[in-house]
C-alpha cells in the first residue's frame, strides 16, 4: 500500500486509535470532519494454563494490531495526523528491550495466581493505599511482575523489561526508539506514586523491582514517538495519545467535569468518577486512579469501581453452557419472562472487585426451582450487571459524598434497553446512552488529536458527544430485589478457602 505519514495540517486529518482489549484488537479510523469511522477487529487466543490462571500470547496481540492497522490503512487515502493506543490495563509482559521480544506470556489483568502473596503483604496496604490509590490484590500489575522475576527466568534475561500492553505496542511501532506508558496505565501497576506521578521506591522494592526495567511514564496526550515504516504500516506517524481503557472510555464520554461519571460495560464493567486535579485520600472498597494528564498540566484524577465479570458472563452463557447462540441473543431472551423468577447469579469467576475485593469469591447461582427456565438464568445474568453497577455506585457515592448526576454508558452490552431502564432504576438517575458506544477508542483518538491539534479543546471534544437514549428511573420498589442480591453476593464470598 502507499506509505502514509503524518498531517501537518492543524485541525484536519484522521487519527488512527488501537483499542488492545481483553479479547481482542480493534483499529479505528476517527476522521475530524465528523465522518462514520472506519474500524477493524480481529480476536486473539485466551490461555488459561492453571485454573484461576489467565495468559494471553504478546506476539498475537500484535499480529492483531499489525492486521488491523494495516486494514484500515488501506481504505483511507488523507494523511494520518497521529495515532492513539488504548489498552487493557493491569497486564504485563516479560519482553527483551533490545529486540521486543516477549519473554513469557502476558499476565492477563483477571489473573489470581498472586492471590496468597498479595494476602501476605497485607500489613502494607495503608502503606499501599496512600501510595498507589489501589488495594494489595493480584488484579494488579506488581505481584505479576515480582511472580515472574520468582518463578520464571526472565531474570536472568539482561535486556530484560516490564510492559503493559500500551508500552509493547508502543515498543514495535516505533522500532524499540520509544518505550513508554502513560500516567493513567502506570497507575495500575502497584508500582506508581499518584502524586508524583513517578514511578514509586518503595513499592517497586515490595515487589523486588528494578525501576530500570520499567517503561518511560509520559502524559496522556502529548508526543512520545513516531512510528516506523516496513513497507505495510504507515511511517513517521506521531504516537500522540495513550490511557488505559477505562480512562480512555472517561475521556472519549467527555467527563471532564467534576463529578461526571460513566460505567462500561465490557468484559468486566467499570464505574468512574472524575474527582478533578486534586489526588483524594483512600477510599475504602474504591480505588484512585490518574484518569489522564494533558501535556505538562496537571493529572486529572478518578474514584473507580472495577467489576470483574459483566459481559464475560454472557459468553459463559454462550460458550460454557449453550444457553445462548451468540451474544445478542440474551437481550430478547432475558426480556422474554417478567422477572428472574427469584433466580440470582453472582458471577464471581474470578473473584469479587469492587467494593468486596474478595478473590477468593465463586460463581453462584442460587433460587433454581423446577421451573426455572434459561430465560430465567438470561435474566439473572442481566440484573447481575445492573446490581453490581449499583453496589458500585452506592460505595463510591458515601466515600466521596457526591452523588452522580447521570451516567454515561458505553461498551457492547450497553446496546441493551431492559438493563439500561433496570440501572437507571436501580441508580434512581438517568443513564445516558450516546450514539457513539465505542468510546474507548474515541478516547484514544481525542487524546492523540489533541496533541497534535485535531480539536483544539476538550470543548470541540465535549461538542462531538451526541445522546442516543435517556433512561429515566420509574417509580418501582428498588430494594427488595437488591437486598436479596446482596445475601447472594454473602454467600458466594470467600468460598475457597485462603
Amino acid at each position: 500500500m502507499a506509505t502514509k505519514t503524518a498531517s501537518n495540517r492543524a485541525g484536519a486529518g484522521v487519527v488512527l486509535a488501537i483499542d488492545a482489549g481483553t479479547t481482542g484488537v480493534r483499529t479505528r479510523a476517527v476522521f475530524s470532519d465528523g465522518r462514520p469511522s472506519i474500524a477493524e477487529y480481529r480476536e486473539f487466543s485466551q490461555h488459561y494454563p492453571q485454573p484461576g490462571w489467565v495468559e494471553h500470547d504478546a506476539e498475537e496481540i500484535w499480529r492483531a494490531a499489525r492486521t488491523t492497522l494495516q486494514s484500515v490503512c488501506r481504505q483511507i487515502n488523507e494523511p494520518i495526523a497521529a495515532i492513539g493506543i488504548t489498552n487493557q490495563r493491569e497486564t504485563v509482559v516479560a519482553i527483551d528491550r533490545r529486540s521486543g521480544a516477549p519473554l513469557h506470556r502476558a499476565i492477563v489483568w483477571q489473573d489470581r495466581r498472586t492471590a496468597e502473596r498479595c494476602d501476605a503483604l497485607a500489613m502494607h496496604l495503608p502503606e499501599v493505599r496512600a501510595t498507589t490509590g489501589l488495594v494489595l490484590d493480584p488484579y494488579f500489575s506488581g505481584s505479576k511482575v515480582e511472580w515472574l522475576l520468582r518463578n520464571t527466568s526472565v531474570g536472568d534475561n539482561p535486556n530484560l523489561a516490564f510492559a503493559t500492553i500500551d508500552a509493547f505496542l508502543i515498543h514495535r511501532l516505533t522500532g524499540g526508539t520509544a518505550f513508554a506508558t502513560d500516567v493513567s496505565n502506570a497507575s495500575r501497576t502497584l508500582l506508581f506514586d499518584i502524586r508524583t506521578l513517578q514511578w514509586s521506591p518503595p513499592m517497586c522494592a515490595m515487589f523486588d523491582v528494578d525501576s530500570r526495567t520499567l517503561p518511560d511514564v509520559v502524559p496522556s496526550s502529548g508526543r512520545i514517538g513516531v512510528t516506523i515504516g516496513d513497507g505495510d504500516l504507515p511511517a513517521g506517524v506521531p504516537i500522540s495519545g495513550v490511557a488505559g481503557d477505562q480512562q480512555a472510555a472517561l475521556f472519549g464520554q467527555a467527563c471532564f467535569q467534576t463529578g461526571s461519571a460513566k460505567n462500561t460495560y465490557g468484559t468486566g464493567s467499570f464505574v468512574l468518577l472524575n474527582v478533578g486535579t486534586e489526588c483524594p485520600s483512600p477510599t475504602d472498597g474504591m480505588l484512585t486512579t490518574v484518569a489522564w494528564r494533558l501535556g505538562t498540566g496537571p493529572a486529572t484524577y478518578a474514584l473507580e469501581g472495577a467489576i470483574f465479570v459483566t459481559g464475560a458472563a454472557v459468553q459463559w452463557l454462550r460458550d460454557g453452557l449453550g444457553i445462548i447462540a451468540k451474544s445478542s441473543d440474551i437481550g430478547p431472551l432475558a426480556e422474554s419472562v417478567p422477572d428472574a423468577g427469584g433466580v440470582v447469579m453472582v458471577p464471581a469467576f474470578a473473584g469479587l472487585g469492587s467494593p468486596w475485593w474478595d478473590p477468593y469469591a465463586r460463581g453462584a447461582i442460587f433460587g433454581i426451582t423446577r421451573g426455572t427456565s434459561r430465560a430465567h438464568v438470561a435474566r439473572a445474568v442481566v440484573e447481575s450487571m445492573v446490581f453490581q453497577t449499583r453496589d458500585v455506585v452506592d460505595a463510591m457515592t458515601r466515600a466521596s459524598g457526591v452523588a452522580i448526576r447521570d451516567l454515561r454508558v458505553d461498551g457492547g452490552a450497553a446496546v441493551m434497553d431492559l438493563m439500561l431502564q433496570l440501572q437507571a432504576d436501580q441508580l434512581g438517575v438517568d443513564v445516558l446512552r450516546p450514539t457513539e458506544l465505542e468510546t474507548t477508542a474515541m478516547g484514544a483518538a481525542y487524546l492523540a488529536g489533541l496533541a497534535e491539534g485535531v480539536w483544539a479543546s476538550t470543548d470541540d471534544i465535549a461538542a462531538r458527544w451526541a445522546l442516543e437514549q435517556r433512561f429515566t428511573p420509574r417509580s418501582i420498589d428498588r430494594d427488595t430485589a437488591h437486598a436479596q442480591w446482596l445475601r447472594a453476593v454473602e454467600r458466594s464470598r470467600h468460598w475457597i478457602s485462603n
